[in-house]
């Protein structure tokens, strides 16, 4: 199965090399010399973006379009959504399943942490690839377009947005690629600061990186900027915190600072900025250990270990996939009050159901992959609201993170400005973090390859229909255990052809 997704990876990418070469260079959507730089700010919530917590931001979305409905990507974590910016594709397609990984050709007994450089290297050495399906890097390469990444996130976040340095330069807080241009970039950027909570001094090395490096000098068609607040204040401090508000005005502050510093030299009305987030956030309760439930299924291997693996949410038999021992865990799972929404494989014939009664279909979570475990698990939700009054909770360990397939994890930002942009907008039309690189594709008057499953948001477009012309429909999946106990619901909503996972709800009876 892995080899026959590598070699469709491979066909696309001929297939994209072919199709530019015969379409020459005449742009599909524009002729506007334009330049696009996307940045991401981590754990970006949309109801932190106010005048009085982000004013700069604010008035960014203000002279450009906000999108109320947009969607992470599930599970909702960063290394799965750094991915489907850089694929257009969902981990179904991408590969990447979550920030914890189980590759048996890597380590067998544990899961791998993608937020670390190396481990994705391991895979890559393992497998012969990391992602099963072309980045924009790639894409852009045969075109003669370039792209820049700049980022004070982890190491593997960074790595997954150009992790093959086929076109382009990654400069990192602790890598620069490709290597023979550390020199000039440090000359340019001086030593990396230490991290900090607030992490200001490293997001703002990242956003010296695009102005000083990015601007001045390699000039990128696209730049793709990576913020790590307020994601790595929060998770320590919890949402709404003194030091998480801080680390949000702080970000805002740099978002003005490029665009002032755009302005200054002349091409802020040449730039189109997008602002958006990996995931949303939420109060975590402590209540979901995973690894601790499944623990009385576990076996012996010939070598000691147990043969059940957990990654995150993901429960792998490593001795081989046993239909009545997947049953039994899930079993006890719809048990506990802590457990959300459970998936597995699909069940024959029924693709949004999972083969175990009381289940939905891998297919619904997009996770449907040949690295894909025999499980997944979604902590369950609430929508109290913390001490300082932002709703969502979630049954997970820590002060605050995200996840799962509550609303409140998968709903997060999306705000776009600049001259291929509507002004002055507001769409309520759904939107995804999938859909990011084919928009990028069709600015740049490009082809869009069949393994981007994500969508041009033509609504966003300045020449494009008006949201309010765009038909937004709305569904559900349902499955219920065997003993009626529990209840999962999958709340959907489609446009354009395009599904969207809204969030999950459980019932217990």
């Amino acid at each position: 199965m892995a080899h026959l997704q590598r070699r469709r990876w491979l066909v696309a990418l001929i297939a994209i090399t072919t199709i530019w070469s015969a379409a020459g260079r005449e742009p599909v959507a524009q002729s506007v010399p334009t330049t696009h730089l996307v940045i991401v700010v981590d754990g970006l919530r949309p109801d932190y973006v106010t005048p009085e917590g982000m004013p700069r931001l604010f008035r960014l979305g203000q002279r450009g379009i906000v999108f109320n409905a947009h969607h992470s990507v599930f599970p909702t974590v960063t290394r799965v959504n750094s991915s489907s910016f850089v694929t257009g594709a969902y981990p179904e397609t991408h590969g990447l399943l979550g920030n914890t990984i189980y590759i048996p050709g890597v380590d067998a007994v544990k899961g791998l942490d993608t937020g670390v450089r190396e481990n994705l290297e391991k895979v890559e050495r393992a497998e012969g690839h990391l992602l099963t399906a072309p980045t924009l890097a790639e894409i852009l390469r045969p075109a003669g377009k370039t792209l820049m990444v700049v980022s004070s996130g982890s190491s593997g976040a960074a790595y997954l947005l150009n992790h093959t340095a086929g076109n382009g330069t990654t400069i990192h807080t602790e890598f620069v690629r490709p290597a023979t241009f550390a020199a000039r970039a440090s000359a340019a950027l001086g030593p990396v600061p230490e991290k900090a909570m607030p992490n200001d001094a490293q997001n703002r090395y990242a956003i010296d990186a695009y102005v000083k490096v990015g601007l001045d000098d390699l000039r990128p068609d696209v730049t793709l900027m990576w913020l790590n607040d307020p994601d790595g204040t929060a998770h320590a401090k919890g949402i709404g915190h003194e030091m998480s508000r801080r680390s949000l005005a702080l970000v805002d502050a740099g978002i003005g600072h490029i665009e002032d510093t755009l302005r200054a030299k002349g091409l802020l009305d040449r730039t189109n900025i997008i602002v958006t987030s990996d995931h949303g956030f939420s109060t975590h309760t402590g209540e979901l250990k995973l690894a601790q439930l499944v623990e009385p299924f576990a076996k012996p291997m010939s070598d000691g270990s147990k043969d059940i693996a957990v990654a995150e949410g993901a429960i792998y038999l490593r001795s081989g996939h046993d239909s009545a021992r997947v049953a039994a865990i899930v079993a006890a799972l719809q048990r506990r009050p802590e457990v959300g929404a459970i998936f597995t494989r699909p069940a024959p014939g029924r693709p949004s159901e999972g083969s175990v009664p009381g289940t939905l279909s891998f297919n619904v979570a997009r996770w449907n992959h040949a690295r894909s475990g025999d499980i997944l698990v979604s902590a369950n939700w609430t929508d109290k609201a913390n001490d300082a009054g932002y709703k969502g909770t979630t049954a997970q360990g820590g002060v605050a993170g995200h996840g799962t397939s509550s609303p409140y994890d998968i709903h997060n930002t999306l705000i776009a400005a600049g001259p291929s942009f509507r002004e002055g907008a507001i769409s309520e039309v759904p939107t995804g973090n999938v859909d990011i690189a084919p928009t990028l594709l069709r600015l740049l008057g490009l082809p869009i390859p069949a393994t981007m499953t994500g969508r041009v948001i033509e609504e966003g477009l300045r020449n494009g229909p008006s949201p309010a012309s765009m038909r937004v429909e709305h569904s559900r999946e349902q499955a219920r255990s065997a003993d009626g106990g529990y209840e999962v619901t999958a709340n959907l909503s489609s446009v354009a052809g395009h599904r969207y996972l809204d969030f999950t709800q459980v019932t217990r009876r």
